[in-house]
């Protein structure tokens, strides 16, 4: 079988601000035979937000039945809300042939990674600290302190870059470009001579 017929998991991660929503949504615009996972979450949905497109939004009591019934790849408590990767999507947009994404924080990036070795990491970020930071402020979605809790644990997930396969830095008015560099890894992974895969 050609390599480049096998499924990939991509995994996109990074700090908050790095752009990771606006980045897949710049990906699903290309109408790439890609399933996007939706990732589920039990934190209050925003005001530009839309259930079952950039979510799933559960109560906790729901979350922890899904954790329970092994229902979920990956989860973790993410700034006191709980956020996993539902198993259902992966497995069978993979037995459908489709490359999936992920999009997940650092954290839950390392954890895939020992679940599944043959997964493409790919560590998203801002230029720099000061940019990250400008990004969160101008969301206007955390508190002050909430934003100087992001802050500090982009710090600690800068630590770990080089855990990952691929360091892509999403330039503030450079969303086309970055979006081109994961397409292009994307398809030379795709072209990998040794790649044995341990997909669920």
């Amino acid at each position: 079988m050609h390599p480049s017929s096998q499924p990939l998991l991509i995994v996109i991660s990074g700090p908050s601000g790095a752009g990771k929503d606006s980045v897949i949504k710049a990906l699903q615009a290309r109408g790439l035979p890609i399933h996007f996972v939706v990732t589920a979450t039990t934190r209050a949905k925003r005001s530009n937000e839309v259930e079952g497109v950039d979510y799933f939004f559960v109560t906790r009591q729901r979350f922890e039945e899904m954790i329970a019934q092994d229902e979920l790849i990956e989860y973790a408590m993410v700034y006191g809300e709980y956020k996993g990767v539902p198993r259902r999507q992966v497995v069978e947009a993979l037995a459908s042939g489709k490359d999936v994404v992920l999009r997940v924080d650092v954290q839950g990036a390392l954890a895939l990674r020992k679940q599944f070795p043959q997964a493409v990491l790919i560590f998203l970020s801002a230029e720099d600290l000061d940019e990250t930071a400008q990004r969160l402020e101008s969301r206007s979605t955390e508190e002050e302190e909430e934003l100087r809790r992001r802050l500090d644990t982009a710090k600690w997930e800068l630590e770990h870059l080089w855990e990952f396969d691929y360091w892509v830095v999403n330039r503030r008015g450079q969303l086309d470009q970055t979006v081109d560099t994961i397409i292009a890894i994307i398809q030379a992974e795709h072209h990998r001579i040794c790649r044995q895969r341990s997909l669920p």
